[in-house]
């Protein structure tokens, strides 16, 4: 099994469940032009990707439309969306375990850094984390890869192998393989099975208990090395 080093975690979807939040945000936004979508459950998609993406692949919003529905939904997400969000059963645990064991922590989200410092913050879990990067408000750094990307340039005594994304959607996936590192994905966030096994992770998880296996037994391993085991 290999051993990490620096363990690189999505927020939406894998640290924490933001449904409520995104959904009813990006809800607003659209009502607020024209478009009436009562069933939040279809607003799921929203849950991962760039939301400058997803407007546009969506609703077929242009670039006009879909800065004036980004600022739409920040109007609500600033005020309320963010806190509408619950974490993962066991994830504090995990990072604490993890944070004990000497592993580096590191948040790589495609949400804006802003946003995603103050709901870490809110957690109580921001403690954990040596660096939080995430997109800009401008829109720009918000593909995975350029976030990734970002974080293995700030760490660059580490060689690619010490590192592991871990995250919900095939986006994390794709960003990790196109920058050379293993990656984890987690089904129970917001992306199914399919749709991670189809971006080639190194390791597929149902739960925060396995993720905690795949990550502690690379600690276990090098232990025993260590001691001569």
């Amino acid at each position: 099994m290999d051993k990490y080093k620096v363990i690189l975690f999505d927020l939406d979807g894998t640290l924490s469940d933001p449904k409520v939040g995104i959904t009813k945000s990006v809800q607003y936004a659209l009502q607020k032009m024209n478009i009436v979508e009562p069933d939040i459950d279809k607003l799921e998609c929203f849950i991962g990707p760039p939301l400058q993406v997803s407007f546009a692949e969506y609703y077929d919003f242009d670039e006009k439309n879909t800065q004036k529905a980004i600022e739409l939904y920040r109007e609500r997400f600033k005020e309320k969306g963010m806190f509408e969000n619950k974490l993962y059963l066991n994830i504090a645990l995990l990072l604490k375990s993890l944070k004990e064991q000497q592993f580096t922590l590191v948040v790589a989200t495609s949400k804006p850094t802003v946003f995603a410092e103050q709901i870490l913050k809110y957690f109580n879990i921001d403690q954990y984390f040596e660096l939080i990067v995430g997109s800009n408000l401008d829109g720009t750094r918000a593909s995975k890869t350029e976030i990734i990307q970002y974080i293995l340039d700030k760490y660059q005594e580490h060689t690619l192998s010490d590192f592991i994304m871990i995250g919900d959607r095939k986006h994390d996936i794709i960003g990790a393989n196109n920058t050379g590192i293993n990656s984890v994905g987690v089904t129970y966030g917001y992306g199914s099975f399919e749709e991670l096994s189809h971006s080639n992770p190194t390791h597929i998880v149902k739960s925060v208990s396995q993720l905690k296996d795949i990550l502690m037994g690379c600690q276990v391993k090098k232990d025993l090395e260590l001691k001569g085991v």
